[in-house]
């Protein structure tokens, strides 16, 4: 693919130099056409096609040419401060130099051009600008990935290394059973981290997920099943039954289309966060509604809030708020990453609302639709019983 580019780029290159050479007139692209391997297709659509920006100058310093990804930067914030640069590197390019640069907006959001400028035959020259800003972001996520789990998995390796060293000779019973206790304590969270991120890489791939016709109220079952003995320790109540007419009633009536296994594993990642950061004698509750063709299930707790300068980030593998807090209530950073990847898997999305000192609430969103590529009949989703209520699993 990179020879085939690099092929298609020379081409482009040297047949826009010599139309540029031939005629000082405006550059009319779509006239010089690439025989055989394009059948004919002219060079106007290969150019205009791709999302590279490409900018043609003549000898005089005059832009002969913008293909559309170039034309879409025109009127832009990016656009106006590129136009001065483009000038510079056609300038460059008319002396028979290439030129090189990367230029950094740092927004919001944060955007990163590679613009390049090469001569072209008869004294023109051509400028490409190359949006690299999501390239940037995914090798910063890379990076930030290597470093935290490196961090992650040294810090109860290190832990263990010093605890063994220390059992070492040690014969008073009960400084041996505290030690072993600390290192089977510090084993446990280097198993977390390493399962959690093989739940994440599944989870990421999508490859084995499976989709059926699952009861929210399953989901949440087996969510909250999975944090019950956690919230035994610190106190903390779950509620799962929403107030209706005539009493507290349970809803059967609600169900999504998905991976049962990742839908547990979202909501208990919501749940589990909640009771994590929620003060001991407190409450979490889960809920769940149908809402305009959508399913959603929220997780409110009453802990201490998140800050807004946090919100966007919380999602991030590894980001934690108070990192000095989360030593204490444990966890590996990946529970919220692992919530989004399933709601995308999903097609759906999860948003959190939260105040500072009263709590956060966060909402998993799922379409009540079937996938297109679900082969489950209509009629699969049920189960013979009549669903009425619409309220809460």
């Amino acid at each position: 693919m990179t020879t085939l580019l690099v092929i298609a780029g020379a081409l482009i290159i040297v047949a826009v130099g010599w139309a540029v050479g031939r005629s000082r007139r405006p550059l009319d692209v779509q006239r010089v056409t690439v025989h055989d391997a394009t059948q004919g297709m002219s060079v106007g659509d290969i150019v205009n096609g791709h999302p590279t920006g490409l900018v043609v100058g003549d000898q005089f310093g005059r832009v002969e040419f913008r293909n559309r990804a170039a034309q879409r930067l025109e009127g832009t914030h990016a656009g106006v401060l590129l136009d001065a640069a483009i000038e510079r590197h056609l300038a460059i390019g008319r002396t028979g130099v290439a030129s090189d640069q990367i230029i950094e907006f740092y927004g919001p959001p944060k955007q990163v051009f590679d613009v390049t400028g090469r001569p072209l035959p008869g004294g023109g020259s051509v400028v490409f600008v190359d949006d690299i800003s999501e390239r940037r972001r995914i090798d910063q996520v890379r990076t930030d990935f290597v470093a935290n789990i490196s961090h992650e998995l040294k810090t109860p390796i290190g832990a263990l290394s010093v605890l063994a060293e220390t059992l070492v000779g040690e014969t008073d019973p009960v400084t041996v059973s505290r030690i072993v206790n600390r290192m089977l304590a510090e084993a446990d969270r280097a198993s977390e981290t390493i399962d959690d991120l093989m739940e994440l890489s599944r989870i990421e791939a999508g490859g084995d997920q499976l989709v059926e016709s699952v009861r929210v109220s399953e989901v949440i079952r087996g969510a909250v099943d999975r944090v019950t003995e956690l919230a035994s320790q610190r106190q903390i109540s779950i509620s799962t039954l929403e107030p209706v007419a005539g009493g507290m009633q349970r809803s059967e009536g609600l169900r999504v289309f998905g991976d049962r296994r990742q839908l547990v594993s979202a909501v208990g990642n919501l749940v589990e966060n909640a009771v994590k950061y929620s003060d001991p004698g407190s409450s979490v509750q889960v809920r769940a509604r149908e809402q305009d063709g959508w399913i959603e299930i929220s997780v409110a707790d009453q802990g201490a809030g998140i800050p807004q300068r946090d919100l966007d980030r919380i999602f991030e593998r590894f980001y934690r708020v108070d990192r000095a807090r989360s030593r204490s209530t444990g966890g590996t950073g990946l529970g919220l990453s692992i919530v989004r990847h399933v709601a995308s898997n999903h097609r759906g999305d999860v948003v959190v609302t939260s105040t500072e000192g009263d709590g956060s609430t966060f909402v998993l969103r799922l379409p009540t639709s079937a996938p297109a590529s679900s082969n489950e009949p209509p009629e699969a989703a049920g189960d013979g019983v009549p669903d009425h209520d619409q309220g809460v699993a």
